[in-house]
């Protein structure tokens, strides 16, 4: 009864909102497209982008195939070169053996001299597996594929953040049993591994976090959950212990959401401003992780639509590059210049108006 009634309140207010004059914060978006068209490529769906920067441009990655889940899903590459997209190219499959298994959730990682690329293989998330492989031509040509370690997920959504200490710390998580959160280190691009213990029981259900840095060297991350709200926790020792996971003001309506720490320290994150869909897409900005403003309403449609599982990154020139699913379809570009960002303050929760 508790979830059928939170569902009415969530449509009840998002028929009310789309049909306001809500805020969208545009004037920071210098550039929208997307990164194929259909014509372009063999799959019908695709969803779970990831984006990173490279010495010629940028490199994005997705799983696409007949439908999530299905055998036939692999993971598919796009290079950004001299202000274009190429032509999608699939670098990874799930063949094993002579069965084939659906691939999940790419990770690109640009190391410096590689291009580091995790995603999942199995039949579900709680029976999947990490895997990776590496390109040093900047995804051009990628190595054989590499089976993490047993125990090893590798980055299950976001990005990993390299420390001071030069530990690449990976966001990982689990679910098999229940959804438990857990972070992954390794010092030399995913030869050798460790991992911390769950952060988290089985009466929080949060997965997928991302994480955010601070000038005094304090973690945060986000996560993505299933009580109606993103979840936060907090490290002082380069993510080897956490406080206790606790709800942010921000909704989250159990879908995946993306953060970036900008070189001026404030703190963005790409979510869904809903408590049940993805047919609302925006960006909240705060400066001290706890107290959010909205910034961007990237996406806002009739129910049914989707717009979801963000990825975000900002390059080396400061700009903020942002690639997430657009109705399973096709995977959009986004970029944002963050010094134009104007935020306003939430009233009780919901998105501003005009």
């Amino acid at each position: 009864m508790k979830k059928i009634l939170l569902t009415l309140v969530s449509s009840l207010l998002f028929n009310f909102m789309y049909s306001q004059n809500l805020y969208k914060g545009d004037k920071c978006i210098v550039k929208s497209e997307f990164i194929y068209q259909l014509d372009d490529v063999k799959f019908p769906s695709c969803h779970a982008s990831t984006i990173a920067e490279i010495k010629s441009g940028f490199i994005a990655a997705w799983f696409g195939g007949t439908a999530e889940k299905n055998p036939d899903v692999g993971i598919w590459v796009s290079r950004y070169l001299n202000g274009r997209w190429s032509r999608p190219y699939e670098a990874a499959n799930g063949i094993r053996g002579d069965k084939r298994y659906p691939c999940w959730n790419p990770v690109i990682y640009n190391s410096g001299d590689e291009i580091l690329l995790f995603y999942k293989v199995g039949p579900s998330p709680s029976e999947w597996w990490g895997e990776l492989i590496i390109s040093d031509d900047e995804g051009i040509s990628w190595s054989m594929t590499h089976k993490l370690p047993e125990g090893i997920i590798g980055p299950v959504k976001n990005k990993p953040v390299l420390l001071k200490n030069n530990m690449l710390l990976c966001p990982s998580s689990t679910e098999n049993e229940g959804w438990r959160v857990h972070m992954e280190m390794t010092s030399d691009n995913g030869v050798s591994w460790e991992r911390t213990s769950a952060l988290n029981d089985r009466s929080i259900a949060v997965i997928q976090p991302t994480i955010l840095k601070y000038s005094s060297g304090k973690l945060q991350i986000l996560c993505r959950s299933s009580q109606g709200k993103i979840f936060t926790s907090w490290s002082e020792d380069n993510g080897k212990s956490w406080t206790k996971l606790v709800p942010t003001s921000l909704p989250n309506p159990n879908s995946g959401i993306d953060a970036v720490t900008l070189r001026d320290y404030r703190q963005l994150v790409i979510y869904n401003h809903l408590i049940a869909d993805r047919n609302m897409l925006n960006i909240a900005v705060s400066d001290d992780g706890i107290n959010w403003k909205a910034a961007v309403l990237l996406e806002n449609d009739v129910k049914g639509s989707e717009f979801s599982y963000p990825a975000v990154i900002e390059s080396h020139d400061d700009k903020v590059h942002i690639t997430y699913t657009w109705n399973r379809k096709l995977i959009k570009h986004v970029v944002i210049d963050p010094k134009l960002i104007e935020t306003r303050s939430f009233k009780d929760g919901a998105w501003p108006v005009e």
